[in-house]
């Protein structure tokens, strides 16, 4: 909660804080064979790894647990440190690998995780709400999560990479969207930690630095965005709902000015799909807002929040526990009073169904 020096606060909802297995050792613990013998990336093998480490300094616990991973820990660093009143949990997977039963078998391990160590923490989950991790290269595989966890109270969407190897407005992927469509949750694409088979992390391929990487990987959602409206999904499931965890909402804007441009002309080419695009973003798209999103505290922050209706498509989510973890004191001081409340907490909390008067008691 952040508190105004009239007196007055906000509520903060963090919509994006990453967890992880202490250890690949643990991870294999929970795995069931044939699968926890099997060989397959650590976390700390992905292509692009931050010159000054993964993760901001002082994430460690007291016993040098790995970042992310103790529950009671990051409870102290999100709640009480940072001002967080509830947190989106979202478990770090490994891609998509060239055996989509192993794939599935890694994130089913992280979901048992997060829900008996994190959601069912008898002291703090009660202020944490949890990402089902499901492989879309599976889709069997994925719909036996969703009917495993979709009744947790706790469990609000469902989590996909947004390197996929197809793009996500396919008909293969529509009994997936429906089934979550079925459970009432929204579907959050999310940068994986190792790149597996996947698409490339930009839409120009492999780049040669980690600077590269940072600044352009999470414009990958744009084809997913472009394709799941051109194959008319949004409008076969109206109820439908995307979540683009990465960031690179302040880009949306010209990206739809170019889609409605030459989206409308060819409406014949698109028949299931009868209205501009940018119609088809209110109540189906949201965005993470990070610290790496601009135009930062320019004067003109609040007019550019308002374009393409953005200011009711982010919410503040901090990717703790990463070096670049954002912090809500530092969201633009152009915003409006409105806009701060709405990327703060309300849009999250309507997305989500947080009741945050009740998550606030807990204080």
């Amino acid at each position: 909660m952040i508190k105004h020096r009239d007196g007055t606060t906000t509520p903060v909802i963090d919509a994006s804080v990453h967890i992880f297995f202490g250890s690949t050792p643990e991870l294999r613990g929970v795995m069931r064979e044939p699968f926890k013998s099997r060989g397959f990336p650590d976390y700390e093998m992905d292509w692009y790894g931050a010159p000054g480490g993964e993760y901001l300094e002082g994430t460690r616990g007291p016993d040098r647990q790995y970042p992310g991973s103790d529950p009671a820990f990051v409870a102290q660093q999100l709640f009480d440190d940072r001002g967080v009143d509830v947190a989106v949990l979202h478990p770090m997977g490994r891609g998509i690998m060239p055996d989509r039963h192993l794939g599935t078998a890694i994130l089913a391990a992280h979901n048992e995780m997060m829900v008996s160590r994190w959601l069912d923490h008898p002291e703090f989950g009660g202020r944490f709400r949890g990402t089902i991790r499901v492989n879309p290269d599976d889709i069997r595989g994925a719909l036996r999560e969703i009917e495993k966890y979709k009744d947790h109270p706790r469990v609000v969407q469902i989590g996909i990479p947004l390197q996929s190897r197809e793009l996500y407005g396919k008909p293969q992927f529509w009994d997936l969207w429906e089934a979550a469509v079925d459970a009432g949750l929204p579907v959050a694409t999310h940068i994986e930690t190792g790149e597996g088979i996947a698409f490339p992390p930009t839409p120009s391929g492999h780049t040669r630095t980690f600077e590269q990487y940072l600044g352009f990987s999470s414009l990958s959602y744009i084809y997913h965005l472009l394709n799941l409206i051109a194959e008319g999904v949004f409008e076969r499931m109206p109820d439908l709902k995307f979540v683009f965890a990465d960031g690179a909402g302040d880009m949306l804007t010209p990206f739809m000015w170019r889609m409605d441009c030459f989206g409308r002309p060819h409406l014949e080419q698109t028949p299931w799909a009868p209205k501009m695009p940018s119609d088809y973003l209110p109540g189906h798209v949201h965005f993470i807002h990070n610290s790496l999103d601009g135009p930062g505290d320019a004067e003109f922050a609040d007019e550019w929040l308002s374009f393409t209706g953005k200011e009711d498509m982010l919410m503040f989510g901090s990717s703790y526990p990463h070096w670049h973890c954002g912090d809500v004191h530092a969201l633009p001081s152009a915003w409006t009073a409105e806009q701060r409340e709405k990327v703060c907490w309300r849009n999250a909390a309507a997305l989500y169904g947080i009741d945050i008067p009740a998550g606030v008691g807990t204080h």
